[in-house]
């Protein structure tokens, strides 16, 4: 593909910045919008340029994930074209130290960043971690965690908008070896820069990604505190996913600690809008996106979303290790009980990532036919979808129409003092979406006698 300039206004009034902040570093702070989505700030976003072109996530002069996978791991044992090429895959936990009852999952995310600082191969690792709010204007930053103490303070999801600028001038500033970790755009974005930035080359020397199924902008903490009866203003921290081994792993708490010291709780599926499918407050790139598994990363995370694996509170990982030298780490941890974990297929893991393969690739196909973005996207899907059963084709339309709708409704509900006004219309939109989703009552029924129909008049082939 010729090369082109662009400028991260044009990325941005695509509805195609993610807000990684990998073209902020060294300029000016990265900035909240109206819709509480972090973005570039200053006249710099005007300017077009090739390099910019070539390190945004979401450029169409960007690689893809399979070329930067390919030139990063051209001898990986396997390859699958859903999940990228790799050494090994594996399900399970941690054994050693308190990391999975630490983290909200299997514990070895922060167990790896903690390892690779204990074996001398890094001096530091960039990851997300609470922040005050009173004093950041956030609740959750990244920061360069360089003890396994302090790596173990930031385990846990984190669904809020972060961005790479502040760590990555860090970086550049301050010698050393170092690691980062992110959801897959983010580690692209970081592959990306590594080719036109010698010393951000020489200085990450891992990457840890997350599976991610999207990125949630901040109204979804003002969300829980209007839902959860708690003054914004009086919020200081916040948790998406707080663990009882007591309770299946799949069913999230959202959970708000107070200036007071008091908490404020309630599981997801009470709140209106507490089905992560229905994409609520979805960064609008996320539509563009067709890499689950952080396909660039040296190893990457997710959750085991299979019985007996989902219903264990405790929390269980599914892991993709690529990097040989960290593959010799998970090996030995192995063979010393510091891991418990189980070899696995492709298949394994693509079963445990179903849904959200489902929407980047059969969804992503859709979304190009339907939905095409003004730029020439470099995706790895091609535009299609026609074929698809009636009842998919309502699911993306109303998953796209929540992700579109709920940032201006909670902006303007928010500035109008008025939050019963967008939990009112969150309660409707979740209604709506389940009932095409699962054909339930009146419009489910529709749908399900209209694709009855269409069924039954196709040709027979």
């Amino acid at each position: 593909m010729a090369e082109a300039a662009l400028s991260p206004r044009q990325i941005d009034q695509a509805g195609l910045c993610i807000g990684c902040g990998a073209c902020a570093a060294g300029r000016e702070a990265m900035a909240w919008d109206r819709f509480g989505q972090l973005k570039p700030a200053g006249a710099w976003t005007g300017q077009a340029s090739e390099s910019f072109a070539r390190i945004c996530p979401f450029s169409p002069a960007a690689r893809d994930e399979t070329e930067i996978a390919d030139a990063r791991f051209p001898d990986a044992r396997l390859r699958d074209p859903r999940i990228g090429a790799y050494e090994a895959a594996y399900v399970g936990h941690v054994a050693e130290n308190g990391f999975r009852a630490g983290g909200s999952s299997g514990g070895m995310t922060s167990w790896v960043a903690a390892e690779l600082l204990r074996q001398g191969l890094v001096d530091g690792v960039a990851h997300v971690a609470p922040a005050d709010p009173e004093q950041d204007g956030r609740f959750f930053a990244y920061r360069i965690s360089r003890s396994e103490a302090e790596v173990q303070g930031g385990a846990r999801s984190r669904y809020y908008p972060v961005e790479l600028s502040d760590v990555l001038a860090e970086i550049r500033a301050v010698p050393g070896r170092y690691a980062v970790i992110g959801i897959p755009c983010f580690i692209k974005a970081v592959r990306l820069l590594q080719q036109e930035d010698p010393i951000i080359a020489d200085r990450i020397l891992f990457t840890l990604g997350l599976f991610c199924g999207h990125m949630k902008s901040a109204r979804l903490v003002e969300s829980f505190a209007w839902q959860l009866g708690a003054p914004m203003e009086e919020v200081r921290a916040v948790e998406y996913r707080l663990k009882n081994p007591d309770r299946p792993a799949n069913w999230y708490t959202a959970h708000l600690t107070l200036a007071d010291g008091s908490t404020r709780w309630q599981d997801w599926w009470h709140l209106a809008d507490g089905d992560w499918g229905a994409s609520f407050f979805q960064n609008s790139a996320c539509d563009y996106c067709d890499d689950v598994v952080a396909e660039t990363a040296d190893i990457s995370f997710g959750d085991a979303w299979l019985e007996p694996y989902s219903s264990d509170g405790r929390g269980t990982n599914v892991v993709i290790v690529r990097s040989p030298v960290i593959h010799r780490l998970v090996q030995h941890a192995i063979s010393e009980r510091r891991l418990d974990l189980t070899p696995v297929d492709q298949e394994f893991i693509v079963e445990t990532q179903a849904a959200g393969l489902r929407h980047r690739r059969e969804g992503l196909a859709y979304r190009l036919n339907i939905a095409p973005p003004p730029l020439p996207l470099r995706k790895r899907v091609q535009p299609g979808g026609q074929a698809l059963p009636l009842r998919r084709k309502f699911v993306y339309h109303a998953r796209r129409a929540i992700a579109r709708w709920s940032h201006p409704v909670a902006a303007f509900a928010h500035r109008r003092h008025l939050p019963s006004l967008y939990v009112g219309w969150a309660r409707v939109a979740l209604h709506l979406y389940q009932a095409i989703t699962y054909l339930r009552g009146p419009l489910g029924r529709v749908i399900a006698f209209a694709e009855f129909l269409t069924n039954r008049s196709r040709p027979v082939t």
